[in-house]
């Protein structure tokens, strides 16, 4: 009974930590300076290596969507379907990746080498709030960064799916964009920013979370980084799942 005790107790101090970092999103001072520097060094880690990922996942989706839709005589709506498969799905889906290997790890191995120093204890007794002062401004940093981040991915994917699709696949530009045209819409766009931004947010509070409970010394901090990043990746999925099926329930689609 130990392992799901263990589980459970660990999901309701999670939850509980969530609920401290949402309360301490509108409290004063706000911490500006941690803010842009954790938004500066999340950003720096990630957008080479997701615009150096978004490339071929961008080419793939169009190398296969392209060869199904031409098996079924539906050469025309390739661009619509690469491109809401990018927007939708892939880019945000990328961004999280990225923010919870780069980003998240990062977090988690700071506030971890914090912990077993006790810095975070020191913290405490001289009448600081960690989560206000550490954790906040890195959520809101990650938040910030995925979102941004996110357009990135976007763009990056969607022109290689079209050079790839156009050069190696002989697709006609204009077929490619008219499809995207007539099937696309703003609220496509919208739920993409919207899973960057949950995405972020998870990955922030679960690399946060595990480095602030790191115990063991330094082989316990690199367990708690490898277990902040499987963790994210799982939530990820889960809520890519959640969001999408909202989605498709609440937004009416074109040509449906």
């Amino acid at each position: 009974m130990s392992g799901p005790v263990t589980v459970v107790r660990h999901t309701g101090e999670f939850f509980a930590f969530c609920l401290d970092t949402l309360r301490g999103l509108g409290r004063r001072p706000v911490q500006v300076r941690e803010f842009v520097q954790q938004a500066w060094f999340i950003s720096s880690v990630s957008i080479l290596p997701a615009a150096l990922v978004s490339i071929p996942f961008g080419a793939v989706i169009a190398l296969q969507l392209g060869s199904l839709v031409r098996q079924l005589g539906a050469q025309s709506f390739t661009g619509a379907a690469s491109v809401l498969a990018v927007v939708r799905e892939a880019g945000p889906i990328v961004t999280a990746l990225i923010i919870a290997g780069a980003g998240g790890s990062a977090i988690c191995a700071d506030l971890g080498s914090r912990k077993i120093r006790e810095e975070l204890d020191a913290i405490q007794v001289l009448g600081i709030d960690p989560i206000h002062r550490l954790v906040v401004p890195r959520v809101l940093a990650s938040m910030l960064v995925a979102v941004l981040l996110n357009g990135l991915v976007s763009v990056v994917g969607v022109t290689g799916g079209y050079l790839f699709n156009v050069v190696l696949q002989g697709g006609t530009p204009g077929a490619y964009l008219a499809s995207f045209q007539a099937l696309g819409q703003l609220p496509d766009l919208l739920v993409g920013e919207v899973k960057a931004l949950l995405f972020g947010a998870a990955a922030a509070l679960v690399a946060s979370y595990k480095g602030m409970t790191a115990k063991g010394g330094p082989k316990g901090v690199g367990d708690a980084v490898n277990q902040s990043v499987v963790i994210t990746f799982m939530l990820l999925f889960a809520l890519n799942f959640i969001v999408t099926a909202v989605y498709f329930q609440v937004v009416p689609q074109k040509g449906s």
